[in-house]
């Protein structure tokens, strides 16, 4: 992914979706100068995997279902869009703009999948990611809405629900789940090159019968609540401080701003400092510090530059 310094939060920034390969060009996203999301599990970094095809402490459950290959493929019916999950949106120093209509987009590049790390988490439309369910995270098609994902290498196609949002580095398309990619044979590489087709629904009516195989069972892997987003301190702008912090994004969605800071903070691990909310001018922020001053933070943003992607930003209290 090219590497880009974050620009102060309401500058105007133009992404591009990456097509590689010759397959057909991808669709170009314009610039979106306001921040609004609510980042779920697919807002995670998607680092490169190494020596296995998933990130440490991600991959299958320890009671994965033996007959994966029976769990059809995601029903394209009409449903609203999410109220709040469709706005433009910032995260890893990129502005994104989400389509607002379905069937126009079609783009080939590298998918990426998430599992049990984030099995049982909140997407970015609220609901609970299921790794065993036919859906997946785009950065900007509609969601919910409905895509055909055909790997390159086989031909082999599958139908999911897009309900998150993600990825956002290595040039990755779209994050599918754990069942999704299995059925489209990547597992064990981690990532595959695929076409994503957006799927128009014009009417209630599902555009396919839902097919219901018998036998089909799923049990979902046990998984750790996570803490409750209302429970989570969000410090507001007041008096000066004077305390150096780094910003890694802003959001206006509160819900955005903290499964953002919880997909960093398993980013960063142990780093030695803290992650933190701070409102401020309407926006809440991902902060990371303290630092000592505004020295001491820079050389660190640079440092991170080169780990994440993209280089976060000093911020005073």
């Amino acid at each position: 992914m090219k590497k880009e310094t974050l620009l102060p939060i309401f500058a105007a920034l133009v992404l591009g979706a990456c097509a590689t390969g010759q397959g057909p060009t991808a669709k170009q996203q314009g610039a979106a100068p306001v921040v609004d999301a609510a980042s779920g599990p697919g807002a995670k970094s998607t680092r490169a995997p190494s020596g296995g095809g998933y990130l440490a402490g991600d991959g299958p459950g320890a009671d994965t279902p033996s007959n994966l290959d029976s769990i059809p493929d995601a029903v394209p019916r009409a449903e609203p869009l999410h109220r709040y999950a469709n706005r433009p949106y910032s995260a890893l120093g990129k502005t994104y703009t989400p389509l607002q209509t379905t069937g126009s987009y079609k783009e080939r590049g590298s998918a990426s999948w998430y599992g049990k790390k984030f099995h049982g988490q909140r997407t970015s439309i609220g609901e609970i990611y299921d790794m065993y369910a036919m859906t997946a995270a785009h950065p900007t098609l509609p969601i919910p809405s409905y895509a055909k994902v055909t790997s390159v290498a086989t031909g082999k196609s599958v139908i999911v629900r897009v309900n998150d949002r993600g990825p956002f580095l290595h040039s990755r398309i779209m994050d599918l789940s754990y069942v999704a990619a299995h059925k489209l044979g990547y597992i064990n590489q981690g990532s595959a090159e695929v076409i994503v087709e957006s799927i128009a629904v014009d009417s209630n009516a599902p555009m396919i019968s839902a097919i219901e195989p018998a036998g089909v069972t799923v049990e979902p892997i046990s998984v750790a609540p996570i803490a409750a987003a209302s429970a989570m301190p969000v410090e507001t702008s007041g008096t000066p401080t004077g305390q150096v912090f780094l910003q890694f994004g802003a959001f206006k969605s509160a819900q955005g701003a903290e499964s953002f800071l919880v997909r960093m903070r398993e980013e960063m691990g142990d780093s030695g400092k803290r992650f933190s909310l701070y409102e401020k001018e309407g926006l809440t922020r991902v902060h990371y510090g303290p630092y000592q001053n505004a020295n001491e933070a820079r050389n660190a943003a640079s440092k991170f530059e080169a780990r994440l992607g993209f280089k976060p930003f000093v911020s005073l209290h």
